[in-house]
């Protein structure tokens, strides 16, 4: 497939994320009230999407917490200035198995629920876009497996359309995106669907550019495509990103530092991003032109 570069792209950055990085900079936000000044701060340097997780305040560990979303969403769309808000649905799904021996009982870190439950928070918040990560994989633990089964994609899937919100495929490895492809067939995505290309997760698909393309050669035409690779190769898949023709991903959640040795803010990324965008002669496109490209509706403030 011959590159056709993306001379309109929208960043989108990624704040806290699920990771244990809570410990690893000061700079990674906890709170609701840390975490939407972080998006706020990174819509402000030129992000028009942001995706948030939630933590506990106090030990910085992921959460499920209903009330955190609606404080993060809320504080977000109360704030002056305009960006399309996207919210994971990805928690819920991990099992984390006893052994290699006896597998069973499974292991603490373990947290199992069902369809239903791991979209209330996007039924509550009823954000733009949430995301949907379409397929099961090992994450680099030995025995931690992040579960999404055909039935509960496809549960999840029509859950989401039916809402309005926008689903965001994560591809993790070609398999996801034909499995995406399927829910688009069977009605649960729209035809315009959004993916995200997640390169060099382990065990997924690694960050070589021979994969990636593979990947990129596997996004129908119709379909709109952002990507991403972890730590030191962020900032390197801006650039490749754009140059395939998709969108870009930076954020605290993949990357902790801005330099060697000197650890990042979220705007800050964001930042560096568009210069490398505006350097290959694309423009940084912004909130109001990622609704009208991805077909989103604004939700306005919940009154109080």
């Amino acid at each position: 497939m011959p590159l056709e570069m993306n001379r309109e792209v929208f960043i989108t950055c990624a704040i806290t994320g699920s990771g244990g990085t809570q410990d690893r900079s000061p700079h990674v936000p906890r709170s609701p009230q840390q975490i939407a000044e972080s998006a706020i701060a990174a819509a402000k340097a030129g992000a028009a999407v942001v995706h948030c997780h939630v933590r506990d305040p106090e030990t910085g560990v992921p959460s499920r917490r209903l009330d955190l979303y609606r404080e993060v969403t809320d504080r977000i769309r109360d704030a002056d200035v305009d960006v399309v808000l996207n919210l994971t649905a990805g928690m819920g799904g991990d099992i984390v198995f006893g052994g290699v021996e006896s597998p069973f009982p499974v292991a603490e870190g373990t947290d199992m629920i069902g369809a239903s439950e791991r979209v209330a928070h996007i039924a509550e918040c009823l954000p733009e876009i949430c995301t949907l990560d379409c397929g099961t994989m090992n994450f680099a633990e030995a025995d931690y497996v992040m579960t999404n089964t055909p039935g509960a994609l496809r549960a999840m899937g029509q859950m989401m359309t039916d809402m309005g919100v926008k689903p965001e495929i994560e591809a993790f490895d070609t398999g996801h995106l034909w499995f995406a492809k399927q829910l688009v067939k069977e009605g649960m995505l729209a035809p315009n669907a959004l993916v995200q290309l997640c390169m060099g997760v382990p065990w997924g698909a690694p960050d070589d550019l021979n994969t990636f393309m593979a990947m990129v050669n596997n996004v129908p035409d119709d379909w709109t495509f952002s990507a991403f690779s972890l730590g030191r190769n962020q900032m390197a898949y801006v650039a490749a990103s754009v140059l395939a023709g998709g969108n870009v991903r930076v954020g605290l959640e993949d990357n902790l530092w801005l330099d060697k040795g000197v650890l990042a803010e979220n705007w800050q990324l964001v930042e560096r991003a568009g210069t490398i965008i505006e350097n290959m002669g694309a423009k940084v496109i912004g909130p109001a032109e990622v609704r009208e490209k991805l077909g989103l509706t604004k939700r306005a403030p919940v009154a109080k």
